[in-house]
Order: structure tokens, then sequence, then C-alpha cells
């Protein structure tokens, strides 16, 4: 019987790797191992020995239990946790993907309004789910100065419409969660992921807002960035916060299709700190937070921090995807922009979806 072989690489920590054999529906001959740390060594033997004879198709929290409990009261794991072992284990078995088992399309197309990034993210991960579209990367151009209201946020509360009015500054409303993006074409870098939800299914949504970026950490830190992940959705870095990220998740849309999860990051290159805190009534807070107090600054971690054209980190953020998961130039079919059209029309370019929250 061959042997069954999992890794699991944990954002910001250690590779565990899993080898295994499944006998009568249950795990057999565990060994693990990775470049983690773990004290007392024995402990290692504690946890392979709690994963003999589990299920061949428990879940990652099961497995997790199974090895807490055999684990001693002194045990400490460094770089790794029970859930690691756990996403290993399945991995092995086939029943949680890693990003190399997808053929993914990388999307990079001109300057669209906010309404039409808006619907295509909606009508993009409904074509992943559908498996009409392959898993994708795309990255966004914008063609105006806009605020993107997060779907659960009230607008007379987050924007001042009046200055908004002055300023020619749009408004529209996107689908994820999370707070008030203030964007200006060529000032910020906004990318969406529509992933196959079996690439995080194992990972609680808080561990898979580290896991889906960890990628672009990558990228940054290649460019002299010292860039973390703060959580629960913080890009950041030594000297403040770069961007943030949400997440929805998509369950048999169509009723045909499959789950697809919607991830998308919007970072700062170059912005005008003085006109968003004109529009956002929180405009202040949100310099706080990047490290910016003056009203006169600009909020511009990633050109200070590199140096570089925003087009230049663009390009090496696909240069890391494809390195480490793999990729493919792509578009968006005419298909998918004449449905995304429509739904501007008819729900994000109109007022009832932007004042669903007054």
């Amino acid at each position: 019987m061959a042997v069954r072989h999992g890794e699991y690489k944990v954002p910001g920590g250690k590779l565990v790797v899993v080898d295994l054999d499944v006998e009568n529906d249950r795990l057999a001959r565990v060994q693990v191992t990775g470049d983690f740390f773990l004290e007392p060594e024995s402990a290692l033997d504690d946890i392979c020995r709690a994963l003999e004879g589990q299920p061949a198709d428990a879940g990652t929290d099961s497995l997790a239990a199974a090895i807490r409990s055999a684990l001693p009261a002194d045990a400490q794991l460094f770089g790794f946790s029970p859930e690691a072992v756990g996403i290993a284990v399945r991995r092995a078995l086939g029943l949680a993907t890693t990003w190399r088992d997808f053929e993914w399309q990388i999307v990079h197309e001109p300057a669209f309004s906010p309404e039409l990034h808006a619907a295509l993210d909606e009508v993009l991960s409904e074509e992943v789910a559908a498996g009409r579209r392959p898993p994708t990367l795309r990255i966004w151009e914008w063609d105006t100065t806009a605020v993107v209201l997060g779907v659960f946020q009230s607008v007379r509360n987050e924007v001042d419409e009046e200055a908004a009015q002055r300023l020619g500054v749009t408004l529209t409303r996107r689908i994820t969660g999370g707070g008030a993006m203030f964007i200006e074409a060529g000032s910020i870098i906004t990318y969406s992921l529509y992933a196959p939800g079996s690439l995080v299914a194992d990972m609680s949504i808080a561990d898979s807002y580290a896991f889906l970026d960890d990628w672009v950490l990558k990228a940054l830190q290649s460019l002299g960035v010292a860039a973390f992940y703060k959580p629960l959705n913080d890009i950041s870095s030594d000297r403040g916060k770069i961007g943030g990220a949400a997440q929805k998740r998509f369950s048999n849309v169509p009723a045909d299709g499959g789950k697809t999860i919607l991830h998308h990051v919007t970072m700062a290159y170059d912005m005008d700190a003085g006109k968003m805190m004109q529009v956002l009534r929180i405009g202040r807070e949100k310099l706080s937070d990047k490290g910016t107090t003056s009203a006169a600054k600009r909020v511009d971690p990633l050109r200070s921090q590199t140096g570089l054209p925003r087009e230049a980190i663009i390009e090496r953020m696909k240069e890391t995807f494809v390195q480490l998961h793999g990729g493919t130039p792509g578009y968006i079919t005419p298909e998918e922009m004449v449905e995304a059209v429509a739904r501007v029309e008819h729900k994000f370019g109109t007022r009832d979806w932007l004042y669903r929250l007054p």
C-alpha cells in the first residue's frame, strides 16, 4: 500500500508533514515531521499515537482534539498547532486541497468603475462556484475617486456626502463586510481571489485570512517591506498599516454549483490623506491607524517603503503568486462582462443598493 503524504505550511510559522496509511477506514502508521519546534521531544510520539486509529474521514477539529487530549500538560508547540497537523493529515488523505491542486488564472484588466468592480466580484465568484471559471486572482484598476462601503455600513455614518459631491467622489457598496475604502486611481493596489472553498475548508475564518494573503506578504517582503499579518484582517509593517482584507463565502451558487470564497485586499500606495479626511467621517481614526496624524501628509506606505512605481509592485506580486502557486494570464469573458454590466444596472448602480443601510 502506497504511503499517503500531506504538507501544510502554517502562515508565518513552520512546515508540518504527515505520512500515513489507511487500514479499514482508519489511520495507520502515522508519522509527523517538519521544521517546527516541540517540547518535550517525546510529545511527537504522543501526537502520532493520538492519530493512530482515528477515522479516515475525521475533520480537522476532531483530529486536533485527539492530539490535545494526548499531549502532556507541559507540552509546548512552536510554529505549529494541533489544527495544523490535522490539516496536513487531511491533505494526505486528499480531503483538503492546496494551491497547486488548481490551475489558477491571473486577470489584470484596464480600469473599471467602482460599481462594475463590485458586480464583477459577485459574478466571478459565482462562475468559480459553478465550475465555469478556474480559480482566479484579479488585480483591479480604478477609473475614478470613490468611497467603497462595506456591505453592513451606514452611508450617513461613514461619509460626508456634501464633501463627496464637492470633491467628485463616487459612492458605492461592495458585497463583503469591513470598513469603507477611500480609493483614487493609481493610489492603491486592490486584488480579489476567487478560490474553491476546499482551499480553506479546514481553517477557521481567522486563519484563512492569513493563509490567503501569505503570498502577498512574501511579495512585499521581497521588496524590502517588513510586512506581516495583523489579525483579523490587516496587512501591516513596522511602519504602520498597509491595507485590509475582506471575505464572503458562497455556498451552492448557483444551485447546481459548488462552494467558493471571495477574498479581496486593498493596500495603500500613495493616497491624498487630506481628501480622505474630508470625505470619510472616521478619516482621522483611519489615518491614526496608519501612523499618519497630519492631514497635510499622504498615506503612502508602499511608495515610501519600496521607492518603486505602483506598476512594479503589482508585477512583483504577480511573479510571486506564479512562483508559489502557479497561474497563467486570463481575462474576463464577454459573457461575464455582460452579466456584470447588467448587475450594475439592476443592483450595484442603484440607490436601493447604496442606501440599503442609510
